[in-house]
């Protein structure tokens, strides 16, 4: 008798209209903001490819997972009669510290919220909106888009885009700004893609709670998006 294959735990691919969300050219701004990688840089901190990597590595592990676990878990809370976006809000704001880091997620979910309303129409979207006056943090607006765009299988589909953006948005920073090699900087993205594939898997596993999403910490990235926001000259504004 034919043998039943085991049902795969792997998510669904992305369906091609998140694939919009995925790129670049979406106009919400992101191009002006390099994910710490601009103070890391003044600071002597980046200069190789070697230590691009590094950066990444780290930024992946930490920011990358909040930022994937919270955006998987406003895709599932969208699903909700009444999504509780003034708790996530508060739990997102305890996890990041830095005044900086908080205004440049607020400026990047709004300008997401505006397009992705634009683009796909759903209450969930003007709910967030109309929830967060100050401007949702970015992970929130990632979420809520991804649910709008293609509500099957999107919170899976939400900690992916959150994940792989960690490093993406850092390294196409890095060849602007450093004048890094894009092929060799497109290698490390390469070589990340495993590390960017297990944590938006474990971001996919959505609490009860907002409380109980991931809380890791990165201070340097915190201590550099301060020094970075006094500076005078900048390229990128976080």
């Amino acid at each position: 008798m034919p043998t039943v294959p085991a049902a795969s735990t792997a998510p669904a691919p992305l369906p091609a209209s998140l694939l919009l969300l995925a790129d670049s050219r979406l106009p919400t701004g992101a191009h002006v903001h390099s994910g710490g990688l601009e103070p890391a840089a003044a600071a002597g901190r980046v200069r190789t490819v070697a230590a691009l990597a590094e950066f990444l590595r780290g930024r992946l592990a930490t920011a990358g997972l909040v930022a994937a676990a919270f955006a998987a878990a406003a895709a599932a809370e969208c699903a909700r009669p009444e999504p509780r976006w003034a708790a996530f809000d508060a739990e997102l704001d305890a996890r990041t510290p830095s005044p900086a880091q908080r205004e440049a997620s607020r400026a990047q979910g709004r300008a997401l919220l505006r397009t992705a309303h634009t683009v796909w129409p759903a209450p969930a979207l003007a709910a967030l909106a109309a929830a967060s006056p100050g401007g949702a943090h970015h992970p929130l607006a990632l979420g809520a888009a991804a649910h709008a765009a293609a509500p099957e299988h999107a919170p899976a589909h939400a900690a992916l885009l959150a994940a792989s953006a960690a490093v993406t948005g850092p390294a196409s920073a890095a060849v602007r700004l450093l004048a890094l090699d894009p092929l060799a900087v497109h290698g490390v993205l390469a070589e990340l893609a495993p590390s960017v594939d297990a944590v938006a898997a474990e971001a996919r596993a959505v609490p009860d709670s907002p409380a109980e999403l991931p809380a890791v910490s990165a201070p340097a990235l915190d201590v550099h998006a301060e020094l970075h926001r006094g500076q005078r000259l900048r390229l990128f504004e976080s």
